[in-house]
């Protein structure tokens, strides 16, 4: 069953109020606190990723076994990196399906269905 515009007016304001009493936790059940995990572990991951490849490079010049720590390093940066782009990408498929448009018309023919039913239950409409 649809809201009316008064209870979506209500249910907005409550939510910024509770958005601005407890930002951290309002972040949270929003999910915008996951994103920004993934954001964090994807540029972690980047800047591993060149630290990697520097020790490859350092360990031709130095000590073999630097290379290999470099290439695992940067094996392990990518698998991390790629991990957390496919969650946020998955994160983000699964926000943008929750939220629905609903055009005036919707809410206008909702409006009428709602008014049909009303009366139904009421006993006033055959």
């Amino acid at each position: 069953m649809a809201l009316s515009e008064h209870e979506q007016r209500l249910l907005e304001q409550m939510e910024a109020a509770f958005a601005a009493e407890d930002p951290k936790l309002a972040d949270t059940l929003s999910g915008n606190s996951g994103r920004r995990l993934e954001t964090r572990l994807a540029i972690g991951a980047g800047l591993a990723f060149v630290v990697g490849v520097v020790l490859l490079l350092v360990g031709i010049q130095v000590h073999w076994l630097i290379s290999v720590l470099g290439f695992l390093v940067m094996l392990t940066a990518t698998i991390v990196g790629l991990s957390a782009w496919q969650k946020q990408d998955a994160l983000s498929q699964h926000k943008g399906r929750t939220k629905v448009h609903v055009s005036a018309d919707d809410r206008r023919i909702m409006h009428r269905f709602e008014e049909r039913w009303n009366r139904r239950q009421e006993g006033n409409d055959h």
